[in-house]
């Protein structure tokens, strides 16, 4: 039951927050990395718009696994961003790039996803933007 994950990253590289939201339960619970845990569709529209606003990013190597049952999926990929704007608390934008490993692990109900978990490292992306 991976088909909401890979349309939900397909939606992602596209910068189709909608089409994303449209992958997700009403309830999602959307769990960052480095952050709080944020509940429901209007609580990651507006993570997303935020994101929109300081990064621009393309996901690529992407390896999609699911789990048997079809209830959970993981994935592994490589992040490929540019820093837009200052995010609070982070080192000042001023366009660097960078690159790094990151994964996302999911529990999938009725066909779209209900928790979406991301993990990267920080001190990798903060080492490269300073």
């Amino acid at each position: 039951m991976t088909d909401c994950v890979k349309t939900y990253f397909d939606a992602f590289n596209a910068g189709d927050t909608d089409a994303m939201l449209d992958c997700l339960t009403d309830d999602v619970a959307h769990h960052v990395n480095e952050g709080k845990i944020r509940t429901g569709k209007p609580a990651f529209a507006e993570f997303c718009a935020h994101m929109s606003r300081c990064y621009r990013e393309n996901l690529t190597d992407m390896v999609i696994f699911s789990g048997a049952g079809g209830t959970r999926a993981a994935a592994e990929y490589m992040v490929n961003g540019t820093y837009l704007e200052t995010d609070e608390g982070l080192p000042e934008a001023r366009g660097q790039s960078y690159r790094l490993p990151a994964g996302s692990f999911f529990d999938i109900r009725d066909g779209k996803i209900a928790r979406v978990t991301t993990y990267y490292n920080l001190a990798d992306w903060m080492a490269q933007v300073k």
